[in-house]
C-alpha cells in the first residue's frame, strides 16, 4: 500500500501563487521549500522576475486575484508597489517576490535560502 503525504495549504498556496505567475508570462519561477529549515520565515517562497514596472504590477495583482479567488485570502502585507522594483506580498506561509531582472541579481535570494529545497518552474511556451 502506498502512502501519499497529505498536501498542506501552504503547498495548495503556493501552487495557485505560481498559477498567477504564470497567467502574466513572469519568468524565472522558483519556488524555494523551506519547511525543513531551522528558523524559516515561512514555508514557501516564490520568486519570479518581470522585464518591466508594468509586468511587475500585473504580476503581483494576478496573484492575489488568483488567491482571492481559490481561497478567499488576501496578502497579510504586501510592500514595494511604490519603488517598482520589487513586489512582496506576504501570505505569512507563503511569501511572494515579484522582481525586476536586475533587483533580483542584487538580492539573489536563492542563494540566502541555499539550504532550501528549490523547484525551478519551466515557462509555459507558446505553440505557433
Amino acid at each position: 500500500m502506498k502512502i501519499t503525504p497529505v498536501r498542506q495549504d501552504s503547498d495548495n498556496l503556493a501552487d495557485i501563487i505560481v498559477r498567477g505567475m504564470q497567467d502574466k508570462k513572469a519568468s524565472d519561477i522558483v519556488v524555494l521549500n523551506l519547511k525543513n529549515l531551522k528558523n524559516a520565515v515561512a514555508d514557501y517562497f516564490v520568486i519570479c522576475s518581470a522585464t518591466s514596472d508594468t509586468q511587475l504590477d500585473a504580476i503581483a495583482r494576478s496573484v492575489e486575484e488568483e488567491v482571492e479567488k481559490t481561497t478567499g485570502q488576501n496578502p497579510w502585507q504586501s510592500e514595494g508597489r511604490q519603488n517598482r522594483e520589487w513586489v512582496l506580498l506576504d501570505y505569512v506561509d507563503v511569501v511572494v517576490h515579484v522582481f525586476l531582472r536586475d533587483r533580483r541579481s542584487f538580492y539573489a535570494l536563492e542563494e540566502l535560502w541555499g539550504d532550501a529545497e528549490i523547484s525551478y518552474i519551466e515557462e509555459e511556451t507558446a505553440v505557433k
